[in-house]
C-alpha cells in the first residue's frame, strides 16, 4: 500500500500550517518547504479548503491557515477524505468484473477488514500529535517559510 502524492502533500501542508498556527501562510512557502510544484499544491489546498481542513483567505494579504483546531484533525479523517474512494483492489472497483473467483473469493472481506484497522489506527492520531514537541519539524518548516 502506498499513499498518493496528493495525500502526502496534504499532510505536509497541514503540518506546515500547524507549526505556525498564528501565521497566515502562503502557497509558495509551503511549496518551497515541501519541494512541490505550486500548481499541484494549489489543487491539494483547494480540496483541503473544501473539506474544511484549511481556511483560505483570498486577496493580496491572503493565504491559508488551519480550518479547525489541530487537535480535531485526525489522520484518518484526512486519508479517508483523500483516499477513501480509491479502490484498494480491482475487484472492489468493478464488483468482481470478469474474475472467475468472484462468487467464492474472501479476499475483499480480508482487505476491507485490514483497511478498517488501518483507518482505526489513523483515527487515533491527530495533527497535533504529529507536531507537538517535534522541534525538528518546526525548525525545518519555519526556516523554509
Amino acid at each position: 500500500m502506498r499513499l498518493t502524492m496528493r495525500s502526502e502533500l496534504a499532510m505536509r501542508t497541514l503540518m506546515f500550517c500547524a507549526v505556525q498556527p498564528e501565521k497566515i501562510v502562503r502557497k509558495h512557502e509551503i511549496a518551497k518547504a515541501c519541494g512541490a510544484s505550486e500548481n499541484h499544491l494549489a489543487q491539494v489546498i483547494h480540496v483541503l479548503g473544501q473539506l474544511g481542513f484549511l481556511h483560505t483567505i483570498r486577496g493580496r494579504a491572503g493565504g491559508l491557515m488551519l480550518g479547525r483546531p489541530m487537535e480535531e484533525i485526525t489522520l484518518g479523517q484526512v486519508f479517508r477524505a483523500l483516499e477513501g474512494n480509491v479502490p484498494f483492489t480491482e475487484c472492489a472497483e468493478n464488483g468482481g468484473g470478469d474474475c472467475p473467483l468472484k462468487e467464492v473469493c474472501r479476499l475483499q472481506c480480508a482487505v476491507n477488514k485490514a483497511l478498517g484497522a488501518f483507518y482505526a489506527t489513523l483515527d487515533e492520531i491527530t495533527l497535533a500529535d504529529l507536531v507537538a514537541d517535534n522541534h525538528g519539524l518546526a525548525s525545518l518548516l519555519r526556516l523554509a517559510a
